[in-house]
């Protein structure tokens, strides 16, 4: 058995030499996933108070509570930026400037969490607008997983703008695990912004959102063609929504090039690759629904409609 032990653990450290893949070794490591996922935590109850916390706060403490955790949040942030821009630099940037770097780039970050209260406070609007649903915002606030996907995208969105690698993706990763919605941080979302349900829903890195967007479940805002790998970064290859667009369950729209225009209605399982004009109603015209009787007895393994 000892043998056995040593011989499978030099195929493993073979395996490593060979392909690599190794954090946390000699002192290189990568921003942590489980940090970032508090952080991001943190950063919700900021920009949300009470609705992701369970602990009553009194208001006299909430001055004191609110600089406790931007600190808390400023000091380890700044710590897995760092570890991002030692990881990728952006261009320009040397090692030795990544620590003064990761600082600043903290500190602007925090600044602009007043901000996205701001924007965040249009997508509560929206969803409590939007769904006869809801009983009021608080409840859309504290129970509906397009409001948490929305508000860490937002979040990512920030540090993406500014060639922070790494940690944007882990953030909606993270949020994508919770709520089964998939917004990269490279989107770029207007304000008003809901999803009615979400589950399964994408949207990917170069999508242009307008205001006031509403999207379903099963929604995909994807590429039209991924084979040409690594030479399409930074090209567009995901669909433009302009104001007022609204896209119903299970439709994708696809490709770089493709404009849905302002006002359009998009109906559920549309396939849609090319453009539309401003106020288009787009459907599946040829759908055949067949309606036909139930048998009396279980269908058995071979049974055919």
């Amino acid at each position: 058995m000892h043998d056995t032990l040593e011989h499978l653990t030099q195929l493993l450290l073979d395996s490593y030499a060979r392909i690599g893949g190794i954090n946390y070794l000699d002192g290189k490591n990568l921003p942590s996933k489980r940090m970032i996922a508090e952080i991001t935590l943190d950063l919700l109850r900021l920009l949300f108070p009470g609705y992701f916390d369970e602990r009553v706060v009194h208001s006299a403490e909430l001055r004191g509570e609110t600089e406790a955790r931007l600190e808390s949040v400023r000091r380890r942030l700044e710590n897995q930026i760092d570890k991002s821009l030692e990881y990728a630099p952006p261009p320009g940037v040397q090692t030795e400037e990544s620590r003064p770097l990761a600082a600043t780039l903290a500190r602007e970050f925090l600044q602009q969490l007043p901000e996205l209260r701001d924007l965040l406070a249009t997508d509560v609007e929206a969803a409590y607008g939007g769904d006869p649903a809801a009983l009021s915002p608080e409840e859309v606030m504290v129970a509906y997983p397009c409001v948490e996907a929305i508000a860490v995208q937002r979040l990512a969105h920030v540090l993406y703008e500014r060639q922070v690698g790494l940690i944007p993706r882990i953030m909606t990763e993270w949020a994508h695990g919770r709520t089964g919605i998939d917004l990269h941080p490279g989107a770029r979302i207007g304000s008003h912004f809901f999803i009615d349900h979400g589950t399964g829903t994408v949207v990917g890195e170069t999508s242009r959102l307008g205001d006031h967007v509403r999207l379903y479940q099963g929604v995909g805002l994807v590429a039209r063609s991924l084979s040409g790998g690594h030479s399409l970064r930074g090209q567009r290859r995901h669909p433009t929504l302009e104001n007022r667009v609204t896209v119903y369950a299970g439709a994708t729209i696809m490709g770089g090039d493709t404009i849905v225009g302002a006002g359009s209605t998009i109906g559920a399982n549309v396939f849609l690759t090319q453009s539309v004009p401003p106020h288009s109603l787009v459907l599946n015209e040829n759908v055949r629904i067949k309606v036909l009787a139930k048998p009396t007895h279980s269908p058995g393994p071979d049974y055919q409609i």
